[in-house]
């Protein structure tokens, strides 16, 4: 049995939960998949998969094996591709996903000057408020802003996401300005469903402190409660990247800046290292190059 053959077989029909999905993927007839099943599950010694007449889910020891032979096959793949030639100018799509605020206001016009940068490249882009599945979309690459990463995919961090809070000078003059984050109770705050709904937390003097908030907006997408805040309706708690314009521009002001709202992470998530393509390690290097050479990123607004 070629165990790597027979570990990659099991990641697949892990990941898409079908024997015959698998099958397509690696060009295998679904006899052939059941039998490097079959023989990996004699080598470990136990079963790997429930099966039903309807669906496939992993056992016990299915759950345990699958990160161990992710990286069984990582540790081949980078074996084999330190052993082969160096690869070509990036060339072919990039699937890329991230939320709709990251897209319109900050990763748009970075994308257009790497496409500028390696004119055999095109960028396909999913906007959406979710984190989607990256092999059931096919995704090739999720810039996502967390601080739970899944153990299963691979993370490569890109920047630090700071936070600001803020609201336009009209609601401020009509319900007057927050002085400490324990104020923020009194007042209407516009929250993010995924992040932040109930509770804003932040550090002052190195101490934490949380507080509960609530207001008549909520969102599943930023740049709406963003919208919202320069109309009036409310303070918001927006990434730092996208309020810095409409800050500078006096539409917003910050505040309670004695008040560091807690960091969140940047990471490009991929789902394996094996045969990276060369298009998606360019833009890994490309986004860390520019978002570390971006101020808004590095320095909290003041």
């Amino acid at each position: 049995m070629d165990r790597l053959v027979a570990m990659q077989v099991f990641v697949e029909v892990a990941d898409r939960g079908s024997l015959t999905a698998a099958a397509d993927k690696l060009d295998m007839s679904r006899a052939m998949v059941s039998r490097y099943l079959a023989e990996l599950e004699e080598w470990v010694g136990a079963r790997l998969f429930h099966r039903t007449t309807r669906k496939l889910s992993l056992t016990s020891a299915g759950s345990d094996t699958l990160p161990r032979c992710r990286q069984m096959l990582d540790m081949a793949g980078e074996i084999q591709a330190s052993a082969a030639t160096p690869q070509h100018t990036p060339r072919g799509t990039l699937r890329l996903t991230c939320s709709m605020s990251l897209g319109q206001a900050y990763l748009a016009p970075l994308l257009a000057r790497f496409l500028k940068r390696y004119p055999g490249t095109a960028i396909d882009m999913l906007l959406v408020d979710r984190a989607v599945n990256l092999v059931e979309e096919r995704v090739d690459l999720a810039i996502r802003i967390t601080n739970a990463l899944d153990p299963n995919l691979i993370a490569r961090k890109l920047a630090v996401c700071r936070s600001v809070v803020c609201a336009s000078p009209a609601y401020l003059d009509e319900h007057g300005t927050p002085k400490t984050a324990e104020d923020l109770a009194l007042h209407n705050c516009l929250t993010y469903s995924y992040f932040g709904k109930s509770l804003w937390e932040f550090e002052k003097d190195g101490a934490p402190v949380t507080v509960p908030v609530g207001g008549n907006m909520s969102a599943n997408e930023s740049s709406v409660l963003l919208e919202a805040a320069v109309a009036g309706a409310g303070i918001s708690l927006q990434p730092v990247y996208a309020a810095t314009g409409l800050l500078r521009s006096g539409k917003l002001r910050a505040l309670l800046g004695e008040y560091q709202p807690r960091e969140m992470s940047i990471y490009g998530v991929y789902a394996s290292r094996r045969q990276m393509p060369a298009i998606l390690r360019a833009m890994l290097d490309f986004l860390v190059e520019e978002f570390s050479a971006d101020t808004d990123w590095a320095t909290p607004v003041a």
